[in-house]
């Protein structure tokens, strides 16, 4: 099986030759994917204010969550309104769902943590969703819900066929779309991705920070939009979430990134929820010295060490 956080279960795999086998098709005017809510109900709140926003402009929104959407809501009351909530829109498992639906021994968090992330970060990790399972055995008919959940879903919208993973074409926790695979260069990994599922464009979380990246594939346009956290700070000295935002139209309040393809916008917008009442929340579930709080406080005040530009793939297009 491999070290409990790292490893890769044999359920979390799929082949890429079915995920756009079955198509959705939406009749929405704009996508609100949001990956990486990790329990936070104000950013849950800022995101249905944003869709209300749209919608009084005359735009149709369908909010869409792949994953992990659980995290932080280690409480009976908080575990409950976060999954009915979001078990109301259109829904698709993360690694900490299934691992709340389906625990796997010796999976640990199901993270996949690769080997650059720190073996602290993968123990704690393992810690919290031991505590979120937990909580999570009071609420049998949230976990048969969300063991109902698929594992990725293919909508078309827009005359496009958009992927919505959790992780990467490969894995349920793959972080073959992560930021630092991007930094590294993994232009031929995408081609032979986008052939093989048939996707114009992937949309996925998971690995935490933030990537907008667009290239030519057999001659056409194709997009990759992570949101890296709508629940978590994902810029430098910026604590606002992210999620895409997908629409025919632009934007009408400024995003972190955009770019039009194939008469498409993609933009990674940010979600401005309450900040402090969001800490006042988390504080009382994670005090100082628990796991969430070593792990993630810091990045909840100060966002990461990346600046708007560094999530755009290639730099300057």
């Amino acid at each position: 099986m491999g070290e409990e956080g790292r490893s890769c279960p044999l359920a979390y795999r799929y082949s890429q030759a079915d995920l756009c086998w079955q198509v959705s098709e939406s009749s929405a005017d704009v996508l609100y994917v949001i990956g990486g809510l990790y329990g936070n109900v104000l950013a849950l709140d800022e995101n249905e204010r944003m869709a209300r926003e749209e919608e009084r402009q005359g735009r149709r929104v369908q909010l869409v969550f792949n994953g992990d959407f659980n995290w932080f809501n280690a409480s009976d009351e908080l575990f409950g309104a976060i999954n009915e909530r979001v078990l109301e829109h259109t829904v698709s498992l993360g690694n900490v769902e299934y691992e709340l639906a389906h625990p796997s021994p010796g999976t640990g968090c199901g993270c996949a943590y690769p080997e650059f992330v720190d073996q602290g970060v993968v123990e704690r990790s393992n810690r919290i969703i031991e505590r979120l399972q937990n909580v999570a055995s009071s609420h049998p008919d949230i976990r048969q819900r969300l063991g109902d959940l698929p594992r990725y879903r293919c909508l078309m919208f827009g005359g496009l066929k958009i992927l919505v993973l959790h992780g990467d074409p490969e894995s349920l926790a793959g972080w073959g779309l992560a930021h630092e695979a991007f930094a590294e260069g993994n232009e031929a990994g995408l081609a032979e991705w986008f052939k093989s599922t048939g996707a114009d464009a992937m949309v996925c979380t998971h690995t935490c920070l933030p990537v907008l990246w667009s290239g030519l594939v057999a001659k056409q346009a194709r997009v990759v939009v992570n949101n890296g956290s709508a629940g978590m700070g994902n810029l430098q000295n910026d604590p606002r979430g992210l999620i895409t935002r997908i629409g025919a139209s632009g934007p009408s309040v400024e995003p972190v990134a955009t770019l039009e393809r194939r008469g498409l916008h993609f933009s990674l917008m940010p979600v401005a929820f309450d900040h402090q009442a969001w800490m006042d929340r988390f504080d009382a579930l994670w005090p100082t010295g628990s796991d969430a709080e070593v792990s993630y406080r810091n990045r909840l005040f100060n966002g990461t060490s990346l600046a708007a530009g560094d999530v755009v793939f290639p730099s300057g297009f």
